[in-house]
């Protein structure tokens, strides 16, 4: 047999009047609780309590208010950039940018922009062809 070290005691069970290590149980005696639901279990795979915020892109807002504003027709050709650069990054993004609207009716009233250009343009040529005598 094997003698314990003299120093070292066993250790002592748990003390069931102290409550350590019991289960709770109903009122006067009732079988225990039943747990709760969740019960500690971790969330499924991949499962997100709440979506990633979707960020609005910068030059979709830039194409749009370039778009309105024209600022002498240069507005409208930097809409048309900004606007399908916009497109682009937004289908590339996966979803985690929005603005696609924006970007869409910048990129309108760009074309919009430029054909008013390009009718004025016309028209100066035409009345300068026309005043030759």
């Amino acid at each position: 047999m094997s003698e314990q070290d003299p120093g070292s005691d066993p250790p002592s069970p748990p003390d069931p009047q102290a409550g350590w290590g019991t289960t709770p149980s109903g009122p006067q005696g009732a079988p225990p609780y039943p747990p709760t639901y969740g019960g500690g279990y971790p969330p499924p795979y991949g499962y997100q309590p709440f979506p990633p915020p979707r960020s609005t892109n910068g030059l979709a807002i830039a194409s749009l208010v370039l778009g309105i504003l024209w600022i002498y027709w240069l507005g409208s050709v930097l809409a048309l950039i900004f606007g399908y650069i916009a497109r682009s990054q937004i289908k590339e993004s996966g979803g985690r940018q929005d603005g696609e609207g924006m970007a869409l009716a910048g990129i309108i009233l760009g074309w919009i922009g430029v054909g008013v250009l390009t009718v004025v343009i016309g028209g100066g040529v035409l009345i300068a062809f026309l005043d030759t005598p």
